[in-house]
């Protein structure tokens, strides 16, 4: 980009006019405006085939395909009275990424017309070409046929650009034998089997009308925005998402300045877009600020139902990246875009319930009393301590390992913080000495007349746990921003399914011996607490003394980077748990890992290969022409009898020197091919590769630090971080 190139855009971006994004509107006015939501459908709809649709998305019960073409019909009207011309069945393969293929409604007549068309059929299924998508080796590349099958529980909404809308159909993506090659399939799989093992306990607790369970999400997404001006001149931000290279700026994060501070007005005016759009698609986004680091915000939503959030997620990072274009930025969602302050990640606050028994984790006034909840909330406990291993591996990929065990992130063993007054009783329980005393006090007391006290919270907010209860909800603290959550709650619906199925054994059991229900509950309790009370933790989870007791004395596994955790998906008990509760095949679960595994390492090669690239015709030279401008300079002043200091020469020739030594070990490394098996592929990566490709930063940071600064090729951190 070169110096002038960089002073060029810094005028542009602080002479920039801002975008105007329209009127302020009322929320109800355009809320779910472009969504074929349930009210749409009572409108446009017979009244038998709303009732009948409608019965499916809230029970689950299967589709009625009778009435496909009805609401077909519907369909296609409202979207073209709203002036889309194409559809598009709207899946998520294993890329992590969205994919759609696009139709035109248009169907053309004998007689040279056209009409708009769309049948039944062509609503319930699809078939785009499945041979181009990741599938882990269940079939082979010539075996193209995949389906896509409609999702009713996820309502059909209208994507638009300037010059087009289309109506987008969320669906599943299967191979033509059936094996999943999405996620949406085995989250769906996931909730039918959490709902099937709910149903079973509640019944045992004594409950009679029980509506259909289900997990709830919000997730809490974190983003950085850089000017797109720097972020085209950068490769590495262009093509991995984060910056390969970079001296910190003076000034970081550590007044810790930025975090709630005013948000920059231009930035406010993009994130007063993405709302906008946000709303008009039905998502319940809610919160809106600047984050821990410079150039950093978050977005969070109200919860929706796990399917819908997770296809609502999908579809924020598609707006956050699309409308930040329109605005001159690059939204960065890598989870490491820049070394020496916060990463970024997403928070998934999950919860189960249903409409008959509420929030099944909320505690209410007296968690002691409140026996559904405990019970809920001790197989969640069980489920963690047993499967933490398959936590820490669906949060697993390249750009996570940078954040994971920072003194940024949750560390990579997976524990469950519950505050000390649920932990206290969860201790009373395994010891088998209830008490009603606890130290819990209800109220906060500020000591100021015109304040009122306010409720207080059973526990501490702990940054350390990467799986903490906050109330009437756990939140997975350890998701990367740049994932699916579908991954994270799969994992977590099927654990909770298995134990709950494992609760259900032991107060079959204990009533089966002749126990009342409260002894059977408290037995089950004891049992459980006795066997899993290890993975509780309410300490400091960053500490080098936590990490050592944790692996030491609790049996928990410590999986630091994605080399060490993927390979638990090929354990044999995570594969019983699949199989057990109908959610992945083992065929469907062994081409994920080989799925994710090949993305973990070609991700790591790309980065390697464009350290080579930059550092070879962007840094090399740029050091190469300081070195001669120096040498020049120094030779005149020299003539005319003046000595110079020439150490900043010596050093910049000697890290250049370094420079391209590391620059041709790390070639030479990434040419090793020879490896027994997938597993050692991303150790060597993990290990090796990284590790060369960390030298070979350390030089170049070094040298950005003593070259002249209009020499420097590369948009700097000082500017990427701080001019907006």
């Amino acid at each position: 980009m070169g110096y002038e190139s960089r002073s060029q855009a810094i005028y542009e971006i602080n002479n920039r006019e801002p975008i105007v994004v329209g009127p302020p509107c009322r929320l109800e006015d355009i809320w779910a405006a472009d969504v074929f939501s349930l009210s749409k459908m009572k409108q446009c709809l017979p009244k038998a085939v709303f009732k009948s649709l409608k019965k499916t998305i809230q029970t689950g019960e299967q589709l009625d395909v009778s009435v496909a073409d009805i609401v077909a019909s519907a369909m296609k009207d409202w979207a073209i009275a709203k002036g889309a011309s194409y559809y598009a069945h709207v899946f998520y393969p294993m890329t992590n990424a969205t994919a759609e293929k696009h139709d035109g409604f248009i169907s053309t007549q004998g007689d040279g017309s056209a009409i708009s068309e769309f049948a039944g059929k062509l609503l319930v299924q699809g078939e785009p070409d499945g041979s181009s998508f990741p599938n882990g080796g269940i079939r082979s590349t010539f075996e193209a046929r995949g389906y896509t099958a409609w999702d009713v529980t996820s309502p059909a909404y209208l994507m638009e650009t300037d010059n087009g809308v289309t109506l987008c159909i969320p669906t599943v993506f299967v191979s033509w034998t059936g094996e999943a090659l999405d996620k949406k399939t085995p989250l769906l799989r996931s909730i039918a089997s959490m709902n099937k093992a709910a149903n079973r306990v509640l019944k045992l607790l004594g409950h009679k009308d029980i509506a259909p369970v289900n997990s709830s999400c919000g997730a809490e997404q974190e983003y950085f925005l850089v000017d797109a001006h720097f972020a085209s001149a950068r490769p590495d931000l262009l093509l991995s998402g984060r910056t390969l290279f970079g001296k910190p700026p003076a000034k970081g994060q550590q007044f810790d300045d930025h975090y709630f501070g005013a948000i920059p007005e231009r930035v406010q005016v993009f994130m007063q877009d993405v709302e906008k759009k946000m709303y008009r698609l039905g998502i319940p986004a809610k919160t809106r600020h600047n984050e821990v680091a410079p150039g950093q915000f978050e977005i969070a939503p109200f919860f929706e139902a796990a399917n819908v959030a997770s296809d609502h997620q999908q579809l924020t990072m598609t707006l956050l990246r699309q409308t930040a274009k329109k605005h001159g930025f690059v939204c960065l969602l890598h989870e490491k875009p820049f070394a020496g302050i916060n990463g970024s990640g997403k928070h998934v606050n999950w919860s189960v319930g249903n409409a008959t028994q509420g929030n099944l984790l909320d505690p209410g006034d007296s968690p002691h009393e409140n026996v559904q909840f405990l019970v809920f909330c001790a197989a969640v406990i069980r489920g963690v301590h047993k499967y933490g291993p398959l936590m820490r591996a669906v949060i697993a990929n390249a750009s996570n390992d940078h954040r994971l065990g920072a003194n940024e992130a949750p560390p990579a063993i997976m524990s469950v913080y519950l505050g000390s007054q649920l932990e206290e009783l969860f201790n009373q329980i395994a010891n088998g000495n209830m008490s009603n005393d606890y130290s819990h006090s209800g109220k906060l007391e500020f000591g100021v007349d015109t304040l009122p006290p306010l409720s207080k919270d059973a526990g501490d907010r702990n940054r350390t746990s990467p799986f903490a209860f906050t109330g009437n909800r756990f939140e997975f603290r350890a998701v990367g921003s740049s994932q699916s959550v579908s991954g994270p709650l799969i994992a977590l619906n099927t654990m909770l399914a298995d134990s709950l199925n494992a609760v259900g054994d032991l107060l079959e059991v204990e009533l089966g011996k002749g126990a009342d229900l409260n002894a059977a509950i408290l037995t089950c309790l004891k049992e459980i607490m006795n066997k899993h009370s290890a993975v509780i933790f309410g300490g400091d989870g960053y500490s080098d003394k936590w990490h050592k007791m944790a692996v030491e004395e609790r049996g928990l596994a410590n999986l630091p980077t994605t080399a060490d955790a993927l390979p638990c998906l090929k354990e044999k008990y995570i594969e019983e748990l699949f199989e057990r509760t109908g959610v992945l095949s083992p065929v469907e679960l062994e081409s994920r890992y080989e799925v994710y595994a090949e993305q973990y390492i070609l991700s790591i090669e790309v980065e390697a290969k464009l350290v080579i690239d930059i550092a070879k015709t962007s840094i090399y030279p740029a050091a190469m022409r300081h070195l001669t401008d120096m040498s020049q300079t120094i030779a005149v002043v020299g003539d005319m009898g003046i000595e110079l200091d020439k150490s900043n020469i010596k050093t910049v020739a000697e890290l250049t020197n370094s420079l391209m030594s590391k620059v041709a070990k790390l070639a030479s490394a990434i040419e090793k091919k020879d490896f027994a098996n997938t597993e050692e592929h991303m150790k060597y990566c993990a290990g090796t590769i990284r590790s060369l490709m960390d030298d070979v930063r350390v030089d170049v940071d070094a040298i950005e630090a003593e070259v002249a600064d209009d020499l420097w090729p590369l948009p700097t951190y000082q500017e990427m971080l701080f001019i907006k």
